[in-house]
């Protein structure tokens, strides 16, 4: 027998009527949130940012590929690392099917990575993705919006991440396997998840938003999925893989 709570259906129905009451609140929440976003105001980009791309070398607006939206999500994938991050990977495979969606509501979805285009395109192969995926390489990009720190500002303890200036370096003893990307913890965390907004109009590139940390988490179907599942996320640690990674397939 379960040790949850059960109860009849009459008694479910007025549980999930109440609960009910509730989620609408919170999409009304969203929805006004949502609305607060397309609100703010809109920083004009005047640096020059080049990239490489499956199509040679492209600015931000060029980025765009034509459309007048653009959202970048800053995927962990440094240049020493030998495969992208599997968190980055689980949310990839989540938003790669509803690119195409976008392109034609005038959104173009991009990743941007650090590490050389060869190694994206090697494991983009691998996850059998389709969404384009550049490298900003040889670009201050990833520094500039904050989901790359440089060795010395590690070193300091002083690492701007989800506007705030914080120490992320490990205490003694949790320096492990860096995610299996093949490097040492310092290496993999000098990167940093995000995901950053941007408008085009006239020529000019405007930043509009971005998020970071748990900011993340609407935007990773997965949990999506399991919040609505019986035991919910059910987490005592680390427990997803990269997709071809698992013991069995399923």
């Amino acid at each position: 027998m379960t040790d949850h709570r059960t109860g009849t259906r009459e008694e479910w129905l007025a549980a999930r009527l109440e609960l009910l009451d509730e989620e609408k609140a919170l999409t009304r929440r969203g929805d006004e949130l949502a609305r607060k976003r397309q609100e703010l105001p809109w920083v004009r980009i005047d640096k020059e940012y080049r990239f490489e791309t499956d199509d040679g070398t492209a600015s931000l607006a060029e980025l765009f590929r034509g459309r007048s939206q653009l959202l970048v999500y800053h995927f962990m994938f440094g240049p020493d690392y030998r495969a992208g991050c599997p968190s980055c990977s689980a949310i990839a495979d989540g938003f790669d099917g509803f690119v195409p969606h976008l392109a034609h509501h005038g959104v173009t979805l991009c990743a941007v990575s650090r590490a050389p285009l060869a190694k994206l395109q090697a494991y983009k192969r691998r996850m059998g993705w389709s969404f384009p995926w550049a490298s900003s390489f040889d670009s201050a990009f990833n520094y500039d919006f904050h989901v790359a720190h440089t060795k010395e500002e590690w070193d300091s303890g002083a690492v701007e991440y989800n506007f705030r200036t914080m120490d992320i370096r490990p205490e003694p003893g949790e320096d492990e396997d860096a995610m299996d990307v093949g490097t040492d913890f310092a290496t993999y965390r000098r990167e940093g998840p995000g995901m950053s907004a941007f408008a085009l109009e006239d020529g000019v590139v405007f930043h509009t938003y971005s998020t970071y940390e748990r900011g993340l988490d609407i935007l990773w179907g997965m949990y999506q999925w399991l919040d609505r599942a019986p035991l919910g996320r059910n987490e005592t640690g680390l427990w997803w893989r990269r997709r071809d990674e698992y013991d069995e397939p399923v």
